[in-house]
C-alpha cells in the first residue's frame, strides 16, 4: 500500500479547513472582538462555552465566518430573542450537541476521502478532498435542517404552553433505563465489542421511546433518560424496552419512572422527579419496571396494567420510598415471573448509594 504524500495531506487539510470555515484564518481573538463590537472577555466566554480551547492573543485562529456569527448573536440579543444572561448557556448546549454530531460526521468524511483517493491507499489529493467534501456537506446540512425543523414541530405544544404563562415547567413522566451489571460486563469486552453494544442499546432505546411518543433526553453510557407526556406512554416504554433489548449476550435492563412537575431547560430536565426516577431504577430487579405513587395512580383505570405496591425502603434522599411494580395484566392465569411477592421488597437488590445521573435535587 502506498504511503500518503505528506505534502498532499497538508494541502488537503488546508483546503478542507478553508471550505469548512468559509475562508482562511486571519484574525486574532482581540481583532474579532473589535470587529464584532464585543468585549474580548465576552467573546472568550462564548468560545469556551461552545467547547473550543483558548487561542493565544497573537494567534490568527479566526475567520470572517466567526465575525459574522458574533454579529448574528448580537442581533439575536438586541431583538430580545436571546437574553445576555443566557447566551453562554445556549452556546454550551449547542456546542455539546453539535460536537457529538460532528464526531461521527468526521468519520463519514474520512471514509469519503479514502474512497476518493482510490484503491491503492495513496490518499486524496487536495482537489479530491475538496470535491468529496463539497458533495457531502450540503447533503448533511439539508438533513440536519430537516431533522431540526421536525423536532421543532414535534415540540409545538411546548411553544404553545410558553405563550400561556407555563413556560418551561411541565407535568411529565420521567424515566431511566439502566443496564444491570454494565461495569462488570464491559471489563471483559474489547473496544469494538463494547462500542457495538452501546450503539445497539442507544438505537433500540431511541426506537422504542419514539414509538411511544417519548423523548430521549440523554444517554449516559449504560443508561438512558427519557420523558413522556403521559403515564401510559412512559409505562409502555418501561415495559417494552427490556423485552426488545433482551438477549443472552446482553446485560438485562431495569427501568424506573416517576411523574410530576419538571423544569425543561436547554434540552435537559430538572426536578426532584428526576431523582426519584433514578432511585426507583436502582431498586428495580432486572427486566422489571418500578414507578412512584403518582404514576401508579394514573394507571389505576388502565385495564391493560397490573400495579401493586412493594415494601417501603430507604435510599439516599428518601427515608420511606414506596415503589410500585407495574406489569401487563395477563390475559390468562400466566404465572408472575417478576420475582416479587405481593407487598414485598428484596433489599439485597438495593443500591445503597446510587450515583446521580446528571440530575438536580
Amino acid at each position: 500500500m502506498t504511503e500518503p504524500d505528506p505534502g498532499a495531506v497538508a494541502d488537503a487539510r488546508e483546503a478542507l479547513e478553508r471550505l469548512l470555515l468559509h475562508g482562511p484564518r486571519r484574525y486574532t481573538r482581540l481583532q474579532i472582538a473589535e470587529l464584532a463590537g464585543m468585549a474580548p472577555e465576552r467573546t472568550q466566554r462564548l468560545w469556551r462555552a461552545l467547547g473550543f480551547p483558548d487561542a493565544a492573543d497573537d494567534d490568527p485562529a479566526f475567520t470572517d465566518a466567526d465575525v459574522e456569527a458574533l454579529g448574528v448573536l448580537s442581533t439575536l440579543i438586541d431583538s430580545g430573542f436571546v437574553g445576555p444572561e443566557s447566551e453562554a448557556s445556549i452556546a454550551r448546549a449547542m456546542g455539546q450537541s453539535l460536537s457529538r454530531l460532528a464526531d461521527w460526521q468526521t468519520d463519514m468524511l474520512a471514509d469519503a476521502l479514502f474512497r476518493a483517493g482510490g484503491p491503492d491507499g495513496r490518499g486524496a489529493t487536495a482537489e479530491e478532498a475538496v470535491e468529496a467534501a463539497q458533495a457531502l456537506l450540503p447533503r448533511l446540512r439539508e438533513v440536519q435542517d430537516y431533522v431540526w425543523r421536525r423536532h421543532l414541530a414535534a415540540n409545538a405544544d411546548r411553544l404553545l404552553a410558553a405563550t400561556s404563562g407555563q413556560g418551561d415547567r411541565r407535568e411529565l413522566a420521567v424515566g431511566f433505563a439502566d443496564l444491570v451489571g454494565y461495569t462488570f460486563r464491559s471489563r471483559g469486552m474489547g473496544g469494538r465489542e463494547l462500542g457495538a453494544m452501546i450503539e445497539d442499546f442507544e438505537s433500540i432505546a431511541a426506537e422504542v421511546i419514539a414509538r411511544h411518543h417519548g423523548r430521549v433526553v440523554k444517554t449516559v453510557g449504560d443508561g438512558v433518560l427519557f420523558t413522556a407526556a403521559s403515564a401510559e406512554d412512559a409505562v409502555g416504554i418501561g415495559l417494552e424496552l427490556p423485552e426488545v433489548w433482551a438477549a443472552d449476550e446482553r446485560p438485562p435492563l431495569r427501568v424506573g419512572a416517576a411523574y410530576g412537575a419538571v423544569l425543561t431547560r436547554l434540552g435537559d430536565v430538572y426536578s426532584p422527579v428526576v431523582n426519584l426516577a433514578s432511585r426507583l431504577t436502582s431498586l428495580a430487579r432486572p427486566n422489571t419496571l418500578l414507578v412512584d405513587r403518582e404514576l401508579a395512580e394514573r394507571l389505576r383505570d388502565r385495564p391493560g396494567y397490573k400495579v401493586r405496591p412493594l415494601h417501603r425502603v430507604s435510599v439516599r434522599g428518601y427515608d420511606h420510598l414506596q415503589p410500585w411494580l407495574v406489569r401487563r395484566r395477563p390475559t390468562d392465569d400466566a404465572r408472575d415471573e417478576s420475582g416479587y411477592e405481593e407487598g414485598s421488597f428484596d433489599e439485597d437488590t438495593v443500591d445503597k448509594d446510587p450515583v446521580d445521573q446528571g440530575t438536580v435535587d
